[in-house]
Formats: structure tokens, C-alpha cells, sequence
């Protein structure tokens, strides 16, 4: 079993099966003791800023509130910096303990020994 899992969410509101299968998944796996590092870029991207995840609707569906704030407490969570660029989106205004980060940063965690990455 991977020692870490990283995932990558490109989809929110505009496609929220996706989207909250991807928040799920992470928020599972860190409840299950997996290292999680979740990925918030494209649209996922607003998700970073508070109040945001209290938005998104989804039937039958856990709360992506909840989701958030268990992936924040057990996992990390990052903000793709040219996502957050594009959406006028600083450091200050997101979320407490979400960073902002580039592709590098990204590829340096995919790229270790015992990581699974998932792209959603």
C-alpha cells in the first residue's frame, strides 16, 4: 500500500460528482492513516477560500465542508499557484494551512517512493 497518496482535483461546481468523489477519497484515506496531499487546481481552485466549500451542493453527497476540514486537519492541502494567479487568488485570503505551490512542488511529491497519485 502507497505510504502517501497525492491527488489532484481539477473539477468543482462544474463537475461535482468529480469533484466530490476527489475530496472523499482524501478525506477517507486520511481518516484510514495515509499521508494525503490534495491538489486544488482549475475550477477545485475557489475551494481554498473560506466559506467556498459551503457553497457546493451535491445530493447524497458528504458535506465538502466536512470533507475540507478533515483533509486540513490529518492531510495538506495546495493551492496550484498559476490557478490561483489566473483566479486573483493570495496567500492572505486563503484558507488557514492551505499553501500555494507549483507544478514542481507537485511533481516532487508524485514522484517519491511508495506515492500513489490520482487525478480527479
Amino acid at each position: 500500500m502507497a505510504k502517501k497518496l497525492v491527488i489532484k482535483v481539477t473539477a468543482g461546481a462544474d463537475a461535482p460528482e468529480r469533484c466530490s468523489q476527489a475530496f472523499t477519497v482524501a478525506a477517507v484515506a486520511v481518516a484510514s492513516g495515509v499521508e494525503v496531499s490534495l491538489w486544488l487546481t482549475g475550477e477545485s481552485s475557489w475551494f481554498a477560500l473560506p466559506g467556498r466549500a459551503a457553497e457546493f451542493e451535491l445530493p447524497h453527497a458528504a458535506p465538502l465542508p466536512e470533507l475540507l476540514a478533515s483533509i486540513l486537519a490529518g492531510g495538506s492541502i495546495t493551492l496550484c499557484t498559476q490557478c490561483a494567479k489566473r483566479r486573483e487568488i493570495t496567500e492572505k485570503d486563503v484558507l488557514e494551512g492551505v499553501r500555494i505551490a507549483g507544478a514542481q512542488v507537485f511533481v516532487s511529491e508524485a514522484v517519491q517512493d511508495d506515492v500513489q497519485a490520482l487525478v480527479y
